[in-house]
């Protein structure tokens, strides 16, 4: 049963990770719309955020699976 309460809590990295994927994406958007001659660095840095952020959800999900997996 422990495993599986750590699966779930493991889990909970992917909502932080939307969160902040979410927060990136505005953020983006509004930096865009400032300074639109800059959309492409300003992309450029938004990719390499959200690659960030979803490694941390995929992390999340392997020790969930691991631990799924072990109990």
């Amino acid at each position: 049963m422990g495993p599986l309460i750590g699966a779930g809590i493991a889990v909970v990295a992917g909502l932080g990770a939307g969160i902040g994927i979410g927060i990136a994406t505005g953020k983006t958007a509004e930096a865009i719309s400032r300074q639109p001659e800059a959309a492409g660095k300003i992309q450029t840095v938004f990719f390499l955020g959200i690659a960030l952020a979803e490694a941390t959800a995929i992390y999340g999900f392997v020790v969930a699976i691991l631990l799924y997996l072990k109990g």
